[in-house]
């Protein structure tokens, strides 16, 4: 591969990722937005953030994580 086409191979590459970035700064952007309008009509937006995580999870590993979770509360007196 010459040189030229090395570089203008890596430099699409690069402006692929900056297009990518931009994209997912406005996705960010949105989903900000969404949480601030659950927040105005009187959610809980740190609830519904965690929620959102455990959704993510598989059933065994969501499952596993509340058992543990359920046992370091009753070893704390929780």
């Amino acid at each position: 591969m010459s040189e030229n086409v090395a570089a203008d191979e890596l430099r699409l590459l690069i402006e692929r990722i900056e297009r990518l970035e931009e994209e997912k700064k406005g996705i960010a952007d949105d989903i900000r937005d969404v949480y601030s309008e659950a927040k105005a009509r009187g959610y809980d937006a740190k609830i519904m953030r965690q929620i959102v995580r455990l959704r993510k999870m598989e059933a065994h590993d969501r499952q596993e994580m509340e058992a543990i979770l359920d046992t370091y509360k009753a070893a704390l007196g929780l």
